[in-house]
């Protein structure tokens, strides 16, 4: 999760030593994302199948492998390569976590992993960052930007050795078949949305770019009366539409997405504004989110207490306190631009921080509530793939708007405008906060 955002610091440090330029950096960010997100149903699938420790384990040691790949990268091109790699890798991974605490616990025990799990998933994105910036700062060794791959070897290492003592093997009673047309058309899906938007911009929306935008309806609509077909015919899809209607499922995915939308495109936004806006090194650009974390965090531990108390209304406060976080960050950079330090924004990112703390671990909660044991798996998958495709539309969407707007507005005025768009996510997230269930089960 944190090797989502760790680059993002980084990356004028990686163009400066390997000359990328600006569409093979974007793919550095997006291959990864793009991997990522496309193969986590699957990754889910399989760990059902075949054992959910057994692939963590796998993911697990390809994760380190491909991590020293990137870190060693000699160009660009291999960068980007080891890259998507990385990100294939993480799929194999991440699913198998949330697999295994719906497999292996029940009731409070399930909450509080559950809380667990969430509260990390939420501050690795800002953690991220922060590591990203004081790595390449410190420069381990002459190593650079190549640390923050590096650094992943030893943590892979530790990794294996604890799941091989603690983690139980578990897989669904009843495994089934890859649903291969479902996987690639799945995949097509995600690819011809997420590629172009990635890259287009970068490289002048050449004409493949335009092509794959056409083929994303198309392979979109085909997927789900495919999937619709398996179900009918008893067989077991790569994404059960049975699946989706359960309530707390569609309600959280549907919060989910405006929130991963806003949240990847403002981490990225951020990260360029600066470094390439207030010219802030990379250790200070990483430390101005330091305030973001600690309330995250904060955030994540009130959670429960108040869902428990006030049910999904603790879900509304939370996109309502990240709505007053946001404006206080524009406002900031906006009125603040001249002089502005890295500790500057800290006050209005820590308020951003606290709601998204009660926010994001909450509705992941929601979205697993009710997910049978049986679909642990593809559950965990598909709630996943949608918070990291969302994710890296956000990159594409709102770090492109930004990006073509910055030459002619200027970086302040383009940060406005961005963060403006992204109160418009903030606002449909407080809409859609309504429809969770009143209770948090």
């Amino acid at each position: 999760m944190v090797d989502f955002f760790i680059v993002n610091v980084a990356l004028p440090t990686i163009d400066h030593d390997l000359h990328a330029g600006p569409a093979l950096l974007e793919m550095v960010v997006g291959g990864y994302g793009v991997a990522y997100a496309v193969l986590l149903v699957l990754g889910g699938r399989l760990g059902d199948m075949v054992g959910r420790r057994r692939l963590f384990l796998w993911g697990t040691a390809a994760f380190g492998v491909t991590s020293v790949a990137c870190g060693l990268s000699p160009d660009a091109w291999t960068l980007v390569a080891a890259r998507v790699a990385q990100g294939a890798a993480s799929a194999l991974m991440l699913p198998q976590v949330l697999a295994t605490i719906q497999a292996t616990t029940r009731g409070a025990r399930r909450t509080k992993a559950l809380s667990l799990y969430s509260g990390t998933a939420g501050i690795a994105s800002a953690v991220g960052q922060v590591l990203g910036g004081v790595l390449v700062s410190v420069d381990i060794a002459g190593t650079g930007w190549r640390s923050i791959f590096l650094v992943n070897a030893p943590v892979a290492v530790a990794a294996l050795l604890l799941a091989v003592r603690t983690v139980p093997e578990t897989r669904s009673e009843h495994p089934t078949r890859v649903d291969g047309w479902g996987t690639v058309l799945l995949s097509l899906t995600l690819v011809s949305l997420l590629l172009p938007l990635t890259e287009g911009r970068a490289a002048s929306w050449p004409v493949w770019s335009w092509a794959l935008l056409a083929v994303f309806p198309v392979a979109a609509v085909a997927f789900l009366l495919v999937e619709r077909g398996e179900e009918r015919a008893g067989r077991t899809p790569l994404v059960p539409p049975s699946l989706l209607r359960i309530r707390s499922v569609h309600s959280g995915l549907a919060l989910l997405v405006p929130f991963s939308l806003g949240w990847g495109g403002f981490m990225f936004v951020l990260a360029v504004a600066l470094q390439e806006g207030l010219r802030l090194g990379p250790m200070a650009a990483g430390l101005a989110l330091v305030p973001m974390c600690v309330t995250f965090f904060a955030g994540s531990l009130l959670g429960p207490r108040l869902a428990a108390r006030y049910g999904r209304r603790a879900v509304t406060a939370g996109t309502l306190i990240q709505a007053v976080g946001l404006l206080g960050v524009a406002a900031t950079f906006y009125w603040g631009w001249d002089g502005l330090g890295a500790w500057g924004p800290g006050p209005a990112l820590a308020v951003q921080g606290l709601g998204q703390g009660l926010l994001l671990p909450l509705t992941l909660r929601v979205v697993l509530s009710e997910v049978p044991v049986a679909q642990a798996g593809v559950g965990g998958g598909v709630m996943v793939t949608t918070q990291q495709s969302f994710m890296a539309l956000g990159v594409a969407t709102l770090g492109s708007l930004f990006l073509s707007l910055s030459p002619s507005m200027g970086m302040r005025d383009a940060l406005a405008v961005t963060l403006a768009v992204q109160l418009v996510a903030v606002a449909v997230s407080v809409l859609l906060s309504l429809r969770l269930p009143r209770t948090m089960a």
